[in-house]
């Protein structure tokens, strides 16, 4: 901006003078920024009472076009504590008995603590047959819900890969460090997703045993009954041998694909390492890396020369270029050595992988993808393994429940999952879980009876009603009375905004106080409002055909509380009789909630009826037009429009009074300019006339 010096030579304020012709130039601007500043609360004022009608119309008014909505049924019962009850809408009214027989369990074992061969703690790294002496092959099974996952312990096996084994399997699974034992539970309550830990081996005895997790139940006893049965049926023997075939069949054939796919991404590799070598090193060393024993006596001189370089380099009488020299032919010859023993390890996984391949093809696998002899002879000897096992502990049960006896600290502690057992009106029903829906009720078992009768008593939902019709009666009175309030409000004639200039000659108080009488008067006599009002309060007062007769609001007891017992502003608001929470009508008889027991469907079909037309009608008048957005009852694209054209004409009206400024500007610096010159010349006069 530039800088202006004014008045120097006339001695006149010029800054104030021209800033008081600006000031009578200014009014046109305020006058604008007022109008636009009153528009932007109006439009602040309709978006708030819009947001009220909208949430009228999705709320509790599109709640009661609905039958079902109506549809609403509860049941008490005469023992909360060990029942509840979830009542759907089509539940039967009745009087039930309810007895609880059993909870359902998920199945959970709490297994006894470990103790390492040495006698220290165990951790979740420790392996299963360094720590705990339990034999490699040792082989058991967990079946969860039909499906049996193999376990087989081997050397490298740790309790953490056991605990992972097992959560695979199905079950959840953890060792807690502290107390030196697993514990395994179900995934959830029932019999169904129960489980069971069987040895299939005396090996796999022993290290159950070992593992804390060892226990003879009647759970357990049924799983190795089922292998036990098939020592004296061929048939059961067969038909597990061939469900052992199609296992391993199908374990085989993806082994297959899966080798198959890893060979051709090993070979792809190996090209890529070969290309990537020839043209890196091919050319020095003229040695082909695919070539076994060129590329061990290759190994051998690199290793030399790496050996030899590294000691040259610890001597101090190298020059820098020598120690550079070396230095880069070291880390040559450690390259060339990583290029050739990667090559190495692709090429002896690749050749692993082919043999095992070659094995699948030769032993397992015909051609066409049907199975050799040799899974038969595997899967036999898997049955036979596990019959003899069963054999001996089905002979043996007595003895080895009796032996898994014994102090707490040493013994497994097992919870069999089991379904829950109810008796409904004499009938048994059972479920996985605890609750059980029957018949459009959700009941939740919380403990069981023993020998007592439950009541369950299901009706209409009275209350339940009765609030939803009493939060659309609060909801819309509440609206109407905003709009009659808006509509009604004191004239503020006289009240313009305020300027920035006329704010601060006035405390913040005083300036609250100005804008508020604004603000509540901007909606005052509007058209729309009244509109809208009126058309709900219309409607809210016809009257609606049930039954053959034409029933109105007050004939449930909804009334309005008349012009002179009604506050300003509140004579359209409705209020329901009997209402315990309205003072002015809490001590009359609550007709609409006698209604709901007495004749629920003639209070449905009438409040169908009113909320479907009220509905209708909010829904028309918030339809999009040229001047609207949908779901709005007022002008909103008009008045965004003309605020926008108050922004011009305020942008064009500032500008003019800044041209209009400037040529004052102008002006006065001109008059200075003028009696600069005068001064000058006079003061040259006097001095030739030797003044």
């Amino acid at each position: 901006m530039a800088m202006r010096v004014t008045g120097m030579m006339s001695g006149l304020d010029t800054e104030s003078i021209i800033q008081e012709l600006v000031a009578a130039k200014r009014t046109k601007v305020d006058t604008l920024t007022k109008e636009q500043t009153k528009l932007q609360w109006k439009q602040d004022a309709w978006k708030e009472l819009n947001s009220k009608i909208r949430k009228l119309f999705d709320g509790s008014l599109n709640n009661l076009q609905y039958q079902s909505s109506f549809m609403k049924k509860t049941t008490s019962v005469s023992n909360s504590n060990l029942v509840s009850v979830i009542t759907d809408s089509e539940a039967m009214d009745s009087v039930q008995t309810l007895e609880i027989s059993k909870l359902a369990k998920a199945g959970y074992l709490t297994g006894a603590k470990m103790s390492a061969t040495d006698g220290k703690s165990l951790s979740s790294g420790s392996k299963l047959v360094d720590r705990l002496g339990i034999q490699a092959g040792g082989k058991f099974e967990i079946t969860v819900g039909g499906k049996t996952t193999d376990i087989e312990i081997d050397e490298n096996t740790t309790i953490s890969s056991l605990v992972s084994t097992l959560q695979s399997a199905g079950v959840k699974a953890s060792f807690d460090v502290a107390n030196q034992r697993l514990f395994i539970g179900a995934e959830g309550t029932g019999k169904d997703k129960d489980f069971t830990i069987t040895a299939s081996n005396s090996d796999g005895t022993d290290a159950l045993s070992k593992l804390g997790i060892l226990v003879y139940d009647n759970s357990t006893k049924a799983a190795y009954q089922k292998y036990a049965d098939m020592a004296g049926d061929s048939d059961l023997k067969d038909a597990a041998i061939k469900e052992r075939e199609a296992a391993l069949l199908q374990s085989y054939t993806a082994e297959k694909k899966s080798l198959e796919d890893t060979i051709k991404s090993l070979e792809e590799n190996q090209t890529k390492l070969v290309d990537a070598y020839n043209e890196e090193y091919g050319k020095d060393s003229s040695v082909d890396i695919e070539d076994t024993d060129q590329r061990k006596d290759r190994k051998a001189a690199l290793n030399t020369e790496i050996e030899n370089l590294t000691k040259e380099l610890e001597s101090d009488s190298l020059s820098p270029e020598e120690k550079a020299e070396k230095e880069a032919a070291l880390n040559k010859a450690k390259g060339e050595l990583s290029y050739i023993e990667g090559y190495d390890t692709n090429q002896a996984s690749l050749q692993a992988k082919q043999n095992r391949l070659n094995v699948l093809n030769t032993d397992y696998l015909n051609g066409d993808g049907t199975a050799k002899a040799k899974i038969t002879e595997e899967a036999t000897a898997y049955i036979d393994e596990k019959i003899s096992k069963a054999v001996d502990v089905i002979n043996n049960f007595s003895t080895l429940k009796g032996s898994d006896s014994g102090e707490a600290e040493t013994k497994a502690a097992r919870v069999i999952g089991q379904n829950a057992e109810i008796l409904l009106n004499g009938a048994l029903f059972t479920s996985n879980s605890n609750t059980i829906k029957v018949n459009g009720l959700t009941i939740t078992c919380k403990g069981e009876t023993n020998g007592e009768t439950i009541s369950m008593t299901t009706e209409n939902d009275v209350s339940g009603i009765y609030d939803m019709v009493k939060g659309f009666i609060k909801e819309y009175s509440e609206l109407i009375n905003e709009m009659d309030k808006l509509y009604n409000a004191e004239s503020s004639k006289g009240y313009e905004p305020l300027t920035d200039e006329e704010k601060d000659a006035m405390s913040e108080t005083e300036v609250e106080k100005w804008e508020t009488k604004i603000k509540d008067a901007l909606l005052r006599r509007d058209s729309t409002v009244s509109s809208v009002s009126s058309a709900m309060k219309e409607i809210m007062a016809s009257g609606f055909t049930v039954g053959g007769k034409t029933m109105y609001l007050s004939d449930f007891g909804i009334e309005t509380l008349g012009y002179f017992n009604a506050a300003d502003n509140e004579k359209n608001a409705y209020h329901i009789n009997g209402d315990e929470d309205d003072e002015s009508v809490k001590s009359k008889t609550n007709d609409l909630k006698a209604m709901i027991s007495s004749d629920p469907n003639t209070v449905v079909d009438f409040f169908n009826q009113l909320s479907k037309t009220l509905y209708s009608k909010l829904k028309d008048l918030m339809g999009r037009t040229d001047y609207s957005s949908s779901y709005t009852v007022y002008d909103d694209k008009k008045m965004k429009e003309d605020y926008d054209s108050y922004s011009t004409k305020i942008k064009e009206a500032e500008q003019k009074l800044k041209d209009y400024e400037d040529k004052w500007y102008s002006k006065f610096s001109a008059m200075e300019t003028a009696l600069a010159k005068m001064q000058s010349n006079s003061s040259a006069v006097t001095s030739l006339l030797g003044g």
